[in-house]
């Protein structure tokens, strides 16, 4: 019996920052950004989109044409929570209207949770072959403005189906592991942005592949030279370039140019997209299926799966024969297309927006156009719109101005 993932979908954000524009305003040759840490745009949130408006984004079209009574576990990964004891996977649930028979529940673990969540989901199904499971992994990337994490900043999410149908991809059983306490990059409970310490981060990031390789040859798990790609979290594109040239130094078992080769394709969303913490390796994965030009079937991906703090996992899975037919490749480019691109001044109103919203109420304009929105703040409680039919503003430069939104909006308090 093979498992893994049947349907994968992705959600970004409705503004864009381009990385110009950033080192423009703050002072910083471009060059750094574009070339230095392979980065080339942000996604930036309206201010009534967040890690629940994005996820359901990413997940209703994974659901369409699905026995919704067939998906009794909801797996949310992420490390941009909004509650300290509700899932956001809770408010999901209710906005796709999943079945009330259904456990949801929420993961933590820096970026590394969402694999975490996509083992959960094979062994769940493992279990009970007719079932499924959706794993979502929802992320909006922030740092202090003027910090070197600003310009890797991002938002986004990924929606996976998991099933004994893996039409996308079948997940191998054998896994390499590696958990270290280190201070690489974490955020308390006080701040609404994160603390990193970059080069140690990046030192122990690697520190780690090479532990979980170890491991994972030490189960059993193939060569290197028996991977047809690889995909790795992406904090920022040349980061993934750097470990997988240290995977092949390690293992000594490919050149620089045929390890770059192996990653090329998955760079490409991340790199207009930004940081997405939990979602990054699985857009990379979206990225690699949608836009290699050669057929993917049959060939072997790793994964390298890594969370602050620290986890990290190594492992595998096969593209399956007709994957194609289950993308949304111009979905995707177009959801990345549309972002309407912000000045520095509306950047800052958004990136800080978030400390406006401890304690009081708050009625939330419309910005976004997607088919959810947080509307309000109200007793404490997060109230969010389902909309049947948004339309951006006429002027799309018109950043902040509300959306033509149709008369048949159902809004639901949760």
């Amino acid at each position: 019996m093979q498992l893994g993932i049947e349907n994968i979908s992705f959600a970004t954000s409705e503004y864009v920052l381009p990385l110009a524009t950033l080192a423009e305003a703050t002072g910083v040759e471009v060059g750094k950004f574009h070339v230095g840490i392979g980065q080339e745009l942000m996604s930036v949130p309206a201010a009534d989109e967040d890690i629940v408006t994005m996820a359901a984004t990413a997940a209703q079209p994974v659901l369409e044409g699905q026995d919704l009574s067939a998906i009794r576990t909801v797996l949310f990964a992420t490390e941009s929570g909004i509650d300290q004891s509700k899932a956001a996977g809770v408010y999901v649930h209710h906005l796709l209207g999943l079945d009330s028979r259904c456990r949801v529940i929420e993961l933590k673990q820096a970026c590394y949770s969402a694999t975490a969540a996509l083992q959960m989901a094979v062994a769940l199904v493992a279990r009970r072959p007719e079932q499924k499971v959706l794993v979502i992994a929802s992320d909006v990337a922030r740092y202090d403005r003027d910090s070197s994490g600003e310009p890797t900043q991002g938002a986004g999410a990924v929606a996976m189906l998991v099933s004994a149908n893996p039409a996308v991809l079948a997940i191998e059983p054998v896994s390499g592991l590696h958990t270290a306490d280190v201070m690489d990059f974490w955020r308390p409970n006080y701040r609404s942005t994160a603390l990193v310490d970059g080069k140690y981060s990046v030192s122990v990031y690697m520190e780690a592949l090479r532990a979980a390789w170890d491991d994972y040859r030490e189960q059993g798990g193939h060569e290197l030279a028996s991977f047809d790609r690889f995909c790795y979290h992406q904090p920022f594109t040349r980061l993934a370039v750097k470990a997988h040239r240290t995977l092949a130094k390690h293992s000594g078992e490919l050149s620089n140019d045929a390890a770059d080769a192996q990653i090329a394709n998955t760079l490409d969303y991340n790199r207009q997209i930004g940081n997405t913490y939990t979602a990054s390796v699985y857009i990379g994965l979206l990225s690699l299926l949608e836009n290699a030009a050669d057929d993917l079937s049959g060939a072997r991906v790793g994964f390298f799966s890594y969370g602050s703090g620290s986890v990290a996992e190594l492992f595998a899975g096969v593209v399956q024969p007709g994957y194609r037919e289950m993308l949304r490749t111009s979905r995707h480019r177009e959801q990345i297309q549309r972002r309407r691109e912000i000045d520095h001044s509306t950047y800052v109103r958004l990136h800080d927006h978030p400390e406006g919203l401890v304690g009081g109420d708050h009625d939330i304009a419309p910005e976004t156009t997607g088919p959810f929105r947080l509307a309000a703040i109200r007793d404490h409680k997060r109230i969010y719109e389902t909309v049947a039919q948004v339309s951006a503003p006429a002027d799309a430069s018109a950043v902040g101005a509300s959306p033509a939104v149709s008369t048949d909006t159902a809004t639901t308090a949760l």
